[in-house]
């Protein structure tokens, strides 16, 4: 189901500078209960995006009652919200005036298998590298040709994440997520200035590690120092965290740390999906 506008509907422009260039930014939120979780932040982060490529945010009330209608049709799915600069322009030059389309559209939750909470995922490194563009950097728009180069790097179906590096070698993210590694009863991510998407459950888990007094570091990491690591796990809106039980060569635990912040996701998680009820 899609909503496009506000109205139902599958065709988009063909002028749509979301198509003609990926002139435009995305947000892909997991329902639960019929309910959009952790939808406030996804509007505040595309907000954010939209300032940064000087697109009009659509109204915050009006995404947010669409995505609720939307979410309804299901009990668990995944709910994509895209907006563009809209239709016109001449080449690279901007339309005056600006009118942004909006498209949300609700999906299958995907068949992830149980074990890959539990027991873990395998990983590897990808050749392809991110190009540091601080412009960029932290928003979530549609241009997205090094993640599918980096994907179409492997076709084992036993390996489910590929991480990512920038062209100065650092490690940055995974293909579809956020990465966090423990190393002595701290907590370090990746910094995300030069490139990388600022995503919705990183932010979650960095409040979550502060709350329990877990030291947090954002910090440039080489491969050196992820493959060292006593635990690695990954974060999207989707999969909530997976730990990585093998990077490359090297295998690792599920450990304490990793368990003890899924468990604080999912209870954040929990708490969302539960009905609200007018007064």
């Amino acid at each position: 189901m899609f909503l496009l506008n506000g109205e139902p509907g599958h065709y988009v422009d063909v002028a749509d500078r979301g198509f003609q260039y990926g002139d435009g930014l995305f947000e892909t939120i997991e329902v639960l209960n019929r309910r959009p979780l952790f939808l406030d932040r996804h509007l505040k982060r595309l907000d954010h995006g939209c300032r940064r490529l000087l697109i009009p945010m659509p109204q915050s009330e009006l995404l947010a009652a669409e995505a609720r209608q939307l979410a309804l049709e299901s009990d668990r799915g995944v709910l994509k919200i895209i907006v563009t600069r809209g239709s016109g322009g001449r080449g690279y030059r901007q339309p005056e005036p600006i009118q942004p389309t909006r498209l949300l559209g609700l999906h299958p939750y995907p068949d992830y298998p149980e074990n890959f909470q539990t027991q873990g995922i395998r990983a590897r490194f990808c050749w392809q590298r991110l190009s540091v563009n601080s412009a960029l950097a932290g928003i979530k728009h549609l241009n997205r040709l090094e993640q599918i180069l980096a994907r179409a790097e492997w076709r084992d179906d036993d390996i489910q994440e590929g991480l990512m590096l920038d062209t100065e070698e650092r490690v940055v993210e995974g293909v579809m997520s956020n990465l966090f590694a423990v190393k002595a009863d701290q907590l370090y991510t990746p910094s995300l200035t030069g490139c990388g998407v600022a995503g919705i459950i990183r932010e979650l888990v960095i409040g979550f590690a502060c709350d329990i007094g877990l030291p947090v570091h954002e910090i440039p990491l080489d491969q050196v120092e992820v493959l060292a690591a006593d635990e690695l796990f990954v974060t999207n809106s989707v999969i909530g965290i997976w730990p990585v039980r093998r990077l490359e060569q090297r295998v690792l635990e599920v450990g304490p740390l990793t368990r003890r912040l899924q468990n604080l996701l999912n209870q954040a998680r929990m708490a969302e999906a539960q009905p609200c009820f007018a007064a």
